[in-house]
């Protein structure tokens, strides 16, 4: 067998991930908080980068005309600016048009005048709560414990889970404050006595005894239920209750009544959590007939390079130490760039896919979710000419402002479903018209999946049993077992 060197000639393409393409596609999946971060981080690495004075920025603003925002004024937004990629070559005087950056790139960000009602005020006025710990706390002190029953105290609010559930062991207590668990035991069924009515239990049975106790309710079915039929109780078979313990269906329903008013979650209501307002990335505001898209640039800093680099570039001598220097500053120049554009990129991209949503789901936003259409990323990307995992990348954790409320521009994408005119809704609406279907109902006897479907095909919407099964558990909707109610 002979060997042979040969010389063959293969022409093939191949994707670069040049660091501008992968800054690029980092922030434009990034959320708006995440990307702030980003950008105060490289203002805190890069010297060269500033934010821009509000005062200079508005004095800017109002030096080009912009008095309000208009439909050709947003039109701009989409234009791709474009410059020359700066290398890093030459002797760092003639390499960078200083002059022209500052006036193509001295700040990033649309800009409009918010005038009144246009944009929604955040009444997001922060208090300060008492913690569920610390309510407990203070009546432990008013508790008459020695130092160790104390410590023993402490570890068990300590440990209990923010509905007020206890969750350590007695056992672990125990052995963390070197005492018994007949100790641990007493303590607790002090602490059970707190308010609010029902803390510190291990379970929901123990929860619901501990508030029949504390509420010193007589009637002794109460404590029944929930000691034998907690099963029963859940899928609201009162019938087998009433049969076991050889009493009324009434009688049951009297003492299921008194159950069904006790907090199955008693330290919920000092639960720590705050509700945040989202700050949306996009407002869409309904002019006329049509809708304008504002992009929101509230809180980013509106980036610039320093001028006070560009001095020092025309006054340092030139010398080894020097060129060491120039050299720095056209990196740091250079980065500072990248990202600059890179971030107004991202506006842009934000701004055509928001533009391409609005105009496919107009009859949403004139008329409601009912007449929401189906949607995937391919139209999208099809219609701002973008690839489907650029369009993924644009609705992860990006919010939108519309008269009808605050959505992620995930919620515009959903799958179609046949009706029988052969036109296609989307299952969001299909969703919708189920929840409408079963907040109709009467609540003593409501509809089936089965019956619902028959409704539906009555709005000229064909969806199987199950379909309609599968989005009932989607929105939380319990069967029509135990949706039914008694009283």
């Amino acid at each position: 067998m002979a060997f042979e060197l040969k010389q063959n000639l293969k022409l093939s393409q191949q994707l670069i991930m040049t660091p501008q393409l992968q800054q690029a596609i980092k922030l434009l999946q990034l959320s708006r908080m995440e990307m702030i971060d980003v950008i105060n981080q490289e203002m805190e690495e890069n010297p060269l980068l500033e934010d821009a004075p509000m005062d200079e920025y508005e004095e800017t603003v109002q030096d080009h005309g912009h008095e309000e925002v208009s439909i050709a004024e947003i039109e701009e937004l989409k234009g791709v600016e474009r410059t020359e990629e700066i290398t890093g070559e030459g002797d760092g005087k003639e390499d960078f048009d200083w002059s022209s950056y500052l006036e193509d790139y001295g700040t990033i960000g649309a800009t409009y005048d918010r005038r009144d009602g246009d944009v929604p005020s955040w009444d997001n006025l922060l208090t300060e709560k008492s913690s569920l710990s610390d309510h407990l706390m203070w009546q432990l002190k008013l508790s008459r414990f020695t130092n160790l029953e104390m410590k023993v105290g402490e570890q068990i609010i300590g440990n209990l889970d923010q509905n007020g559930y206890l969750a350590a062991s007695i056992e672990e207590i125990a052995l963390l404050e070197s005492v018994t668990e007949e100790e641990v035991e007493a303590i607790l069924h002090k602490i059970q006595e707190y308010d609010p009515p029902g803390i510190a239990a291990r379970n929901l049975q123990e929860c619901l005894l501990i508030q029949v106790r504390s509420l010193g309710i007589e009637n002794p079915l109460v404590e029944i239920i929930i000691k034998n039929h907690m099963k029963d109780l859940e899928i609201k078979n009162y019938n087998h209750i009433a049969k076991k313990n050889k009493v009324s269906i009434d009688d049951v329903l009297q003492a299921v009544m008194i159950i069904s008013n006790m907090d199955p979650r008693p330290g919920s209501v000092y639960n720590e959590e705050r509700v945040q307002a989202i700050i949306p990335d996009v407002y869409v505001f309904k002019a006329g007939d049509e809708y304008k898209i504002v992009l929101n640039d509230d809180g980013l800093p509106r980036l610039r390079i320093s001028n006070f680099y560009k001095e020092i570039m025309g006054s340092v001598k030139n010398n080894s130490h020097s060129e060491n220097g120039k050299k720095y500053i056209r990196e740091r120049v250079q980065s500072a760039t990248w990202l600059i554009k890179s971030i107004q990129q991202r506006q842009r991209t934000i701004y055509k896919v928001a533009e391409s949503i609005v105009r496919y789901q107009k009859e949403f936003f004139d008329r409601g979710i009912s007449y929401l259409k189906p949607l995937v990323l391919r139209d999208i990307a099809y219609d701002v000419e973008m690839h489907e995992s650029t369009i993924s990348r644009v609705v992860t954790n990006k919010y939108m402002y519309t008269p009808r409320g605050i959505f992620e521009l995930k919620y515009f994408f959903s799958s179609s479903i046949q009706k029988k005119s052969g036109e296609t809704i989307a299952s969001k609406s299909v969703k919708e018209e189920i929840r409408k279907v079963i907040n109709a109902e009467d609540p003593q006897n409501p509809y089936s999946d089965h019956e619902i479907v028959s409704i539906l095909e009555g709005k000229g919407i064909k969806i199987a049993r199950r379909t309609v099964a599968k989005y009932r558990e989607m929105m939380n909707i319990l069967p029509s077992s135990r949706r039914k109610k008694y009283f």
